[in-house]
């Protein structure tokens, strides 16, 4: 986008109007779509076009869909006029008045604050005084409760707004715009309520249940049945062997690996570390001083001229990758994802660093953490491991993902050839599999360049919530290339999971939100489960016989 043509036509494609309204649509940053948070957003959606919807370019190559997509809909030439009138109603005056107002409250808002914090801490050395009085004499206390149960409403605020918390940053409270305007009393009683709910303890955020990565079914049984601990036991047997038998534990892990033996499960299934038990300490003591070794020698270079661009794009995808889980919002957890993705990069210049790789570092390092912590992950602290913890787990994450690109290398370099052979091969085995489905998306003109390119660049790891992807993994590992080829058979499944709804979209719009926001939030290992089985059907139907894909 050189020249000034180019720049106008950024956001003026020269594509048909695309009907209905602008919708939120859950892309890269966004967790799977919950129909059940956002019914309206469904009903908006599926409102019939007030005239003949207008049907997008058909792209017939991959340079020619990446050339008409654009990340804004568009909306014909209204804009342009709207634009040019706000222009013309503001100047400057208008804007310093407006900002010099904001910043008047903003500085009335901090001084009260410090009004209240200095009565708050005056408050709390009082209460500490009549808590040492009412220890010395049990029975004016005994007396003071019973004061208080009769009829004194406003003691148990004051005592419960002195228990401030360092964490009051968190807490959520009404704004003063939503605030209900009454009598001064009134006020005074919204004033008490207010620092009353500043004073609460800090609870940890609650993670909301896409991003929660514990190992359980949608069902809410039990972590741990008798069938499980069972398999359990298999497999700490199996890997007590001093020469581990890959075949067998390829087979015991097809069907799900238990957590507390995945992190050296994973390592044996991507050729990390060696079946001899003798040789696997050596090992890894070798290859994790190897890959700091590549720190030392590559990192300091992420600012030169001819890696300053790469090193710039990863930096800003990190705090992109899983939003919605603290661990991953953590400084110390982005310098490590940025140390990996780096060195990776520059490791194979043949296609360097490209967005979505950092999607696939994230299940290594949950894997990797749970070998050194007892707890849930979301809200865990990274900062509380030992340096020399960290550091393994940040080489061992590194040569896994290494091991994982070496087999799928070719979605990432130019053009992207292998994601492009997948999805034509994926269009090609659902019209065998589900015609209905596949006439369906040819009679509104949908490509499947268009909503599987994701699938095959991301792993699905943008459909399903984490700990499925984690499940999801565990198959493929243990699957003969599980992430080049099985990945095709679990895509055509996924898709035709959603058939009911897919036949139920009547125009382009709707397709391409459901196609890009699958309900999935709620889904668990059963879920996975019977979407692997499908899929398992499908490659030994398809698999040996790849000209069942054609007519």
């Amino acid at each position: 986008m050189s020249t000034d043509a180019n720049k106008k036509q950024f956001w003026k494609r020269n594509a048909a109007k695309v009907p209905g309204s602008i919708q939120h649509v859950y892309g890269a940053q966004h967790p799977p779509f919950d129909p059940l948070l956002h019914a309206n957003l469904i009903k908006a959606g599926n409102k019939p076009p007030p005239a003949t919807p207008g049907k997008p370019k058909k792209a017939t190559t991959f340079q020619e869909f990446e050339s008409i997509t654009s990340d804004a809909w568009d909306v014909g030439d209204d804009d342009d006029e709207l634009l040019a009138m706000a222009a013309q109603n503001l100047n400057i005056e208008v804007v310093m008045e407006t900002a010099n107002k904001v910043i008047e409250n903003h500085s009335k808002q901090q001084e009260r604050q410090r009004q209240d914090d200095t009565t708050e801490l005056e408050q709390r050395e009082e209460d500490t005084q009549e808590e040492g009085a009412e220890d010395e004499e049990e029975d004016e206390e005994e007396d003071e409760d019973s004061r208080v149960g009769e009829g004194d409403v406003t003691s148990p605020e004051v005592s419960f707004a002195s228990q401030s918390s360092p964490y009051t940053d968190g807490r959520l409270v009404k704004s003063q715009s939503e605030a209900p305007i009454g009598s001064p009393k009134d006020a005074a009683g919204e004033h008490a309520s207010l620092h009353r709910q500043r004073s609460l303890p800090h609870r940890p955020p609650v993670i909301p249940l896409v991003a929660r990565m514990a190992d359980q079914n949608t069902s809410g049984t039990p972590a741990m049945t008798e069938r499980e601990a069972s398999r359990l036991d298999k497999f700490k047997q199996l890997l007590a062997g001093p020469n581990t038998d890959l075949e067998e534990l390829r087979k015991l892990s097809w069907s799900g690996i238990p957590r507390q033996v995945r992190p050296i499960t994973w390592k044996l299934l991507s050729g990390y570390l060696p079946a001899n038990a003798e040789r696997r300490e050596s090992v890894l003591q070798r290859k994790r001083q190897e890959y700091f070794g590549f720190i030392q020698q590559y990192y300091d270079s992420r600012n030169d001229e001819h890696h300053q661009d790469t090193y710039r794009q990863i930096h800003i995808d990190i705090p992109r990758t899983n939003p919605l889980i603290p661990l991953f919002q953590q400084a110390s957890v982005q310098e490590i994802f940025e140390r990996i993705l780096f060195i990776w990069a520059i490791r194979h210049p043949a296609s360097g660093y490209v967005q979505g790789i950092n999607d696939l570092v994230t299940p290594f390092f949950v894997v990797y953490v749970f070998e050194y912590i007892e707890e849930e992950v979301e809200n865990f602290d990274v900062s509380s491991l030992q340096e020399e913890a960290l550091r393994n787990i940040e080489a061992d994450s590194f040569w896994c993902m290494s091991k994982l690109l070496d087999g799928i290398q070719d979605n990432y370099t130019f053009a992207q050839p292998g994601i492009q052979r997948k999805v034509k091969a994926l269009e090609e085995l659902v019209s065998r599999i589900d015609e209905s489905v596949h006439r369906h998306m040819q009679q509104y003109e949908v490509e499947y360049l268009q909503f599987a390119f994701r699938w095959m660049n991301n792993l699905l790891m943008r459909e399903l919530p984490l700990r499925c992807t984690i499940r999801l993994w565990d198959t493929y590992q243990a699957e003969p290339e599980g992430f080049s080829h099985f990945h095709l058979y679990v895509c055509a499944a996924f898709l035709v999971r959603w058939r009911k709804e897919i036949l139920e979209e009547k125009d382009f719009q709707g397709l391409m939100i459901l196609l890009q926001n699958l309900p999935t939030m709620h889904w668990g290992n059963e879920e996975v489960s019977v979407l692997l089985a499908e899929a398992y059907r499908l490659k030994f139907a398809f698999a040996d016989a790849p000209n069942h894909y054609k007519r």
